[in-house]
């Protein structure tokens, strides 16, 4: 690694990504990025048993300044499920117009088709049907009318329907996620669509902004700042974006994660020694201790149904995860394999978790199943940061570091498909996947 890396290892325990004490300054250097930069979406990755699926160009949609049916093809494609069938020279008809065998003939059991038409009142009529190419049936429709700047949003409602009719399952395409970006000498809390599109800024300082963690129900944000020259943790309501301090106890306060009904917060404490687990109320009264170590304990994580917390802990030597009953007691050592393990995160279907694995002196994210307790690789880029899962369990949010900066990437959990929401210039840290919005 880095010498800038192996310094920030030794300092802190905030987050636990660099995971080591010593004596001295917390570096927490997240780079500048520009937060007007247009995304460049990368999609890359195998795999078989995908639904072959076209998606036509919308009719109408080549004078908007987004296109709806490549917006479609990326949410799809990007969840390593569907293969997209080559549109080349077809366009979106009425269903009665369609030549079915066409689409056969490419390979295509399902298809969407679309249309956008001007209203009076200055808003765009948005159509679409999805279609069986193999029974030549409609298995759905819906329509709406929105702004031009709702086209995005509107784009991955489709990409929703689309995904639940033909997986059973709800899409993950309309929610939200966070992240930390600097720019200059400013950090910023900032939340944008799941693909990181329409970023927007929820606090600004110049002191370090970390480890933001989402309400159940999305509408609260917990996070540390370091605004008073230490780490404080603060949860900040999104829609009157006011905000508490719930832990600003002697020490450090660091590392929030939220219990699955929203009414508590596990926190990492300094306030009698060393980093230890602590649980709160969502107002910061109640303080408990959970955690009882002579080692450091950090980076909590709630399984779906309350009962246990997964932690990152060196009690035994070296970094590695373990998981206690949230009532405290003895831990449990949940990963063996290498000496370094870091990050771990709950699927919200509580049956496995993703984490960070030291592999041949990579940083990777990698997932085991809690049940057969395998483990699987799921990246092999040099260094992976701050990994959570999707809410409806299908993809992994993480930061990778290329070319030395960090971005925004997002890899199947299965392995199968990666994508690189890459920008222009700067650097992304800490992102985390939001919850399903409450009209889903």
């Amino acid at each position: 690694m880095s010498s800038f890396w192996l310094a920030l290892q030794h300092v802190m325990v905030i987050r636990m990504r660099n995971f080591l004490y010593c004596t001295g300054v917390l570096l927490l250097l997240w780079m500048s990025t520009s937060s007007q930069a247009a995304l460049n979406i990368e999609i890359f990755g195998g795999g078989t048993n995908k639904i072959p699926i076209a998606i036509a160009p919308f009719n109408g949609e080549r004078g908007l300044p987004q296109s709806i049916s490549a917006i479609v093809s990326a949410d799809l494609e990007r969840t390593g499920l569907f293969k997209l069938v080559d549109t080349l020279g077809l366009t979106s008809q009425e269903p009665e117009q369609i030549r079915y065998i066409d689409w056969q003939g490419r390979g295509a059991s399902a298809l969407v088709v679309g249309s956008i038409s001007p209203l009076p009142d200055g808003r765009i009529d948005v159509r679409f049907r999805l279609l069986d190419v193999v029974k030549q049936t409609q298995l759905t429709g819906f329509s709406g009318a929105v702004t031009t700047e709702q086209l995005r949003a509107f784009a991955h409602r489709i990409a929703d329907i689309v995904y639940e009719t033909l997986t059973g399952e709800p899409g993950a395409f309309s929610t939200r996620i966070a992240f930390v970006r600097k720019q200059g000498s400013q950090y910023a809390l900032q939340v944008s669509d799941y693909d990181g599109f329409n970023a927007r800024s929820l606090i600004e300082y110049t002191e370090p902004i970390i480890s933001p963690a989402w309400s159940p129900d999305g509408s609260r944000i917990a996070y540390t700042s370091f605004e008073k020259k230490k780490p404080v943790v603060y949860v900040q309501t999104l829609a009157t974006r006011e905000r508490k301090a719930v832990a600003n106890f002697k020490g450090s306060n660091s590392a929030p994660a939220w219990s699955p009904d929203g009414s508590k917060l596990a926190v990492v404490l300094t306030l009698h020694g060393g980093s230890q687990i602590y649980l709160i109320n969502a107002d910061g009264s109640g303080l408990q201790r959970i955690s009882q170590s002579p080692g450091i304990d950090t980076e909590p994580s709630f399984s779906p149904d309350g009962r246990w917390l997964m932690f990152t802990s060196d009690r035994g030597g070296s970094p590695q995860i373990y998981r206690m009953p949230v009532s405290g007691g003895v831990a449990e050592r949940m990963t063996f394999e290498g000496d370094y393990n870091v990050s771990p995160h709950y699927s919200p279907d509580g049956k496995r978790f993703v984490y960070i694995h030291r592999n041949a002196g990579r940083f990777n994210v990698a997932i085991q199943d809690l049940s057969t307790r395998q483990m699987q690789l799921l990246t092999d880029s040099n260094f992976d940061e701050s990994p959570s899962f999707s809410p409806n369990n299908r993809m992994i949010l993480y930061t990778t570091e290329i070319g030395g900066r960090g971005i925004l990437s997002t890899v199947s959990s299965d392995g199968q498909a990666k994508s690189r929401l890459s920008q222009e210039a700067g650097n992304i840290r800490e992102a985390v996947w939001g919850p399903l919005l409450k009209q889903r």
